[in-house]
């Protein structure tokens, strides 16, 4: 079974998903962040694959990805980082970045490396449901990898069910439709839009993410989803602890869970 699959039939609650950027702060900081975030007990973790044109991500992710492209991370870098790193962590691991690097690398290659490193999934937000299901989704299946698809406020009920008829793993449920890092909490809209997709009774969970900062956002969020993701947040602690990560990353998690 998927590592992603197993930690959301385990039963546990309040499931925290942590993302960073490969490469960032500094290069060889990627298998250093995963250990750490095992260690301080987060349930998932998304590695960010640094793009030069990140449009989705606010300022801060933006950042990482400058700093990471000018450290040297390439797609084929981070692949040889995580070469042994399921030698130790068993945490599920998903790949998350923009569609054209993993064409530039090659779809199937890029599956392949990641069955090989134990990558369990991705996540491609600007990769259309049409050109997945038509291209990739049999390449994706050949290496056990779970894609996972993004729903927003502006997403329509035939949308959703759509995205969940096809989904495994879990569903991305973005708060708003403002870039990473802009929203400062979870607003009456967001509320209403979470009870708008409950009570839909979808068969896949979700995470929601964009606008998780805290304990107060990450719990409000538990109440109405599996758990959350924090993003542009967990990318300022690492800046701020760049010259000595783990007691920063310990000290963050336990602040939020």
């Amino acid at each position: 079974m998927n590592r992603i699959t197993e930690v959301f039939q385990n039963g546990k609650a309040n499931l925290l998903n942590v993302y960073f950027t490969a490469g960032y702060p500094n290069l060889n900081d990627t298998a250093t962040v995963l250990q750490a975030l095992q260690d301080e007990g987060a349930d998932l973790v998304e590695i960010g694959m640094p793009y030069s044109d990140p449009v989705a991500d606010g300022e801060t992710i933006q950042q990482s990805n400058q700093q990471a492209l000018e450290n040297g991370m390439t797609v084929a870098v981070l692949f040889e980082q995580l070469q042994n790193v399921r030698d130790r962590v068993t945490l599920p691991i998903l790949l998350m970045g923009y569609l054209n690097p993993v064409v530039q690398f090659g779809v199937e290659n890029f599956c392949k490396k990641c069955q090989e490193v134990g990558v369990d999934g991705l996540i491609l937000p600007d990769m259309p449901m049409d050109v997945y299901l038509d291209d990739y989704k049999t390449i994706f299946e050949k290496y056990g990898l779970l894609n996972i698809f993004l729903i927003t406020p502006q997403t329509s009920d035939a949308r959703v069910r759509q995205i969940d008829g096809v989904s495994q793993g879990f569903i991305y449920m973005v708060s708003s439709a403002s870039v990473t890092g802009a929203q400062s909490g979870v607003s009456a809209g967001m509320e209403a839009y979470f009870a708008r997709i409950n009570a839909m009774g979808l068969h896949n969970p979700r995470l929601i993410g964009f606008g998780i900062k805290d304990r107060d956002t990450f719990q409000t969020a538990c109440q109405h989803a599996k758990g959350a993701i924090i993003g542009s947040q967990f990318i300022r602690v690492l800046q701020e602890n760049a010259h000595d990560l783990q007691p920063g990353i310990g000290a963050f998690l336990r602040s939020v869970k």
